[in-house]
C-alpha cells in the first residue's frame, strides 16, 4: 500500500520539474539565512530562486500542453502556479531593494508550495483531468490566475510584513517618503548666514533604515496584491453570472475572499489615511496572512462548495 507520504517518480517531466524546484528552493533558504547573519546579499540564493522559477515555468508550460487547458484547474496546479507567482514576486521585491532578509522571508512560502504540491497530495489530486462545462470558459485564465497572482503578491507582502514585527523591536518607524518609496531622502532645515543675516536652505542627506524599507516595501506589495484581488473578485462575479446566473452565490470560497479583500482594505486604510506604520499595520497583515491560507487551503480541506479542488474527504 502506498504512503501519502512516499516519494514520487521522476520519470513524469511534471514530476521532474517539481521536485527540480523544490531543491532550488531548499539549497536557497540556509543559505538566505546564513546571509541575514552576515547582513550580506548572496546574489547565489537570487540566481537559485530564478532557476526554481524557470523550473516551474517549464512544469506550467508541460501541463498546458499535456493537459490541453491553462494549468490551474486543480489544487496540485495551482500550488504550483502559487509557487511560481511567489517566486516572480520574490524577484521582483528584491529588485527594488536587494536585501537578504527578503530572500529569508518569502523563500519559504514557495518552497512550502512546491513541497505541499509533491509530496503531501494524493497521485489523484496530481493527475491532470478534462475540465469540467463550468471551467471551459476564457474568464478561467483571467480569473483564476489573477487571483492566484493576487494570494502570492499578499502573502509575500504580509510576511515581509511580520519581518517588521520581530526586527529592531527598539527602533521606532518614520516613513519619510510617505510609505511609498525606499532609499536616501533629504532634510530640509532653515540656517541663518553670519554674513547678511538671510536665511538660507540647508539640506541634509537622511538615510532610510532597513526596518522602514522593508515596510515600505510590505506595503507596496501589499497594495498590488489587493489591486489584484480586486479585479480577481469583479470577474469571478461576472464569470459566475455567466455560468450559473447569479453574481455572487455566497460559496465558501467567494465568502472567505471577500473577508480577505475586506481586511487589507482595513490595512489600507489604516496606512493612508491613518498614517499607520511599522508594528500596528503589520499585525493586520498577519491576520490577512492567516486568512488566505483558510481561504485557499480550508475550502480544499473541507471539500465544500463550487470552488472545491477536491482533497483528502
Amino acid at each position: 500500500m502506498s504512503s501519502l507520504f512516499d516519494l514520487p517518480s521522476i520519470g513524469d517531466p511534471m514530476i521532474f520539474f517539481g521536485l527540480l524546484a523544490f531543491t532550488f528552493l531548499l539549497f536557497s533558504l540556509p543559505i538566505a539565512f546564513w546571509a541575514v547573519g552576515t547582513a550580506n546579499t548572496s546574489h547565489i540564493v537570487k540566481v537559485l530562486v530564478a532557476l526554481a522559477n524557470l523550473s516551474l515555468t517549464s512544469q506550467l508550460i508541460f501541463r498546458w500542453w499535456q493537459a490541453g487547458h491553462f494549468p490551474i484547474s486543480n489544487l496540485y496546479e495551482s500550488l504550483c502556479f502559487l509557487a511560481w507567482a511567489c517566486t516572480l514576486t520574490q524577484l521582483l521585491v528584491e529588485n527594488a531593494w536587494s536585501s537578504p532578509l527578503i530572500a529569508a522571508t518569502a523563500t519559504p512560502m514557495a518552497l512550502i508550495a512546491v513541497a505541499f504540491a509533491s509530496f503531501v497530495l494524493p497521485d489523484q489530486l496530481q493527475a491532470a483531468s478534462p475540465l469540467v462545462p463550468a471551467l471551459r470558459s476564457s474568464w478561467l485564465v483571467m480569473h483564476v490566475s489573477v487571483i492566484m497572482c493576487s494570494y502570492a503578491a499578499l502573502l509575500v507582502g504580509s510576511l515581509l510584513s511580520s519581518a517588521v514585527l520581530f526586527l529592531d523591536k527598539n527602533t521606532s518607524i518614520e516613513l519619510r517618503s510617505s510609505s511609498v518609496g525606499s532609499g536616501g531622502f533629504r532634510k530640509s532645515e532653515q540656517v541663518s548666514s553670519l554674513i547678511d543675516d538671510t536665511q538660507m536652505l540647508n539640506l541634509t542627506s537622511i538615510e532610510i533604515t532597513r526596518i522602514e524599507k522593508l515596510d515600505s516595501l510590505s506595503y507596496r506589495t501589499i497594495t498590488v496584491g489587493f489591486l489584484l484581488l480586486t479585479i480577481g473578485l469583479i470577474s469571478g462575479a461576472v464569470w459566475a453570472n455567466e455560468a450559473w446566473g447569479s453574481w455572487w452565490s455566497w460559496d465558501p470560497k467567494e465568502t472567505w475572499a471577500l473577508i480577505c479583500w475586506l481586511i487589507y482594505a482595513v490595512y489600507l486604510h489604516a496606512r493612508i489615511t491613518r498614517g499607520w506604520q511599522g508594528k500596528r499595520p503589520a499585525v493586520i497583515a498577519v491576520v490577512g496572512f492567516i486568512l488566505i491560507i483558510i481561504c485557499y487551503i480550508g475550502v480544499n480541506l473541507l471539500g465544500v462548495g463550487l470552488h472545491s479542488y477536491g482533497w483528502f474527504f
